[in-house]
């Protein structure tokens, strides 16, 4: 099938960023390596081959005035939004920012791979897709995902849950008679790795992994399981917290919004 770059473009990559942590309150300004979190986050998208704009979707919360001084001082474009309904903040952001295509990732993803992006970007314009994702066959803090602006469109008009509105995609995902949905499955199952930093613990592992294999150069997610590879004992250091705590928290306590914003 022939790939059509220019026919889903502009291409914008959409981090989500907040201080309100509750696990690790502030982590996206912790620095590991020299640079921030969010800074490890945006150099590595910017990365990107297929990539047009990178930007940050934070809140209008006071606290996340260091966020936004942060995107200022780096020149990172910036749109703020609601602190709860995150699917609003990101529709909202994907319309100031002209997105036809969103690329969505965490800010708490130091170790995001721009080539496994690449790839997902490339599965989506291969065409007849609405969301494609990262699968859960990768370590978790590779997650990234990409949808059209007309599924967000579809999602943000749509979607009632509070947890579908703070997690973004879960309309979409949960609805495959709605959305073609496709996913980027790794050769080997690798989802018992956390490279994503939800705790001190996390913190930890990604700070061994960038001292091993320093900041100076952009590294991939081979070369880091070569690293885990010599280093077996450091996988030990996480091993013990569950994937997606978050969103199943927000199933506990979910309920529906009579009205979306």
């Amino acid at each position: 099938m022939q790939v059509d770059k220019d026919g889903i473009r502009p291409v914008v990559a959409v981090i989500q960023a907040r201080m309100s942590s509750t696990r690790l309150p502030g982590k996206v300004m912790k620095e590991v390596s020299g640079n921030t979190i969010l800074g490890h986050v945006v150099s590595r998208l910017k990365a990107s081959g297929l990539i047009d704009t990178v930007a940050v979707a934070t809140t209008t919360e006071r606290t996340d005035d260091l966020i936004a001084e942060w995107c200022a001082e780096n020149k990172v474009p910036v749109y703020r939004g609601s602190l709860n309904d995150v699917l609003d903040r990101y529709f909202q952001a994907a319309k100031k920012f002209g997105a036809k295509t969103i690329v969505r990732v965490t800010s708490d993803c130091p170790l995001i791979d721009p080539a496994l992006v690449d790839r997902v970007i490339e599965r989506f314009s291969e065409g007849g897709y609405d969301h494609v994702s990262v699968g859960p066959t990768y370590p978790d803090g590779l997650d990234a995902e990409v949808f059209s602006f007309a599924s967000l469109s579809k999602a943000h008009k749509e979607a009632r849950l509070a947890s579908e509105r703070e997690h973004v995609t879960p309309y979409i995902w949960k609805n495959p008679g709605l959305f073609r949905l496709a996913s980027i499955e790794c050769g080997k199952d690798l989802s018992r790795m956390r490279w994503t930093v939800d705790d001190e613990r996390d913190l930890l592992l990604v700070t061994k992994i960038y001292e091993g294999l320093g900041s100076e150069k952009l590294f991939h997610m081979e070369e880091v399981l070569l690293f885990l590879e010599r280093n077996p004992e450091l996988l030990e250091i996480n091993s013990a917290t569950a994937r997606n705590e978050g969103y199943a928290k927000s199933l506990k306590e979910d309920k529906i919004i009579e009205k979306a914003v």
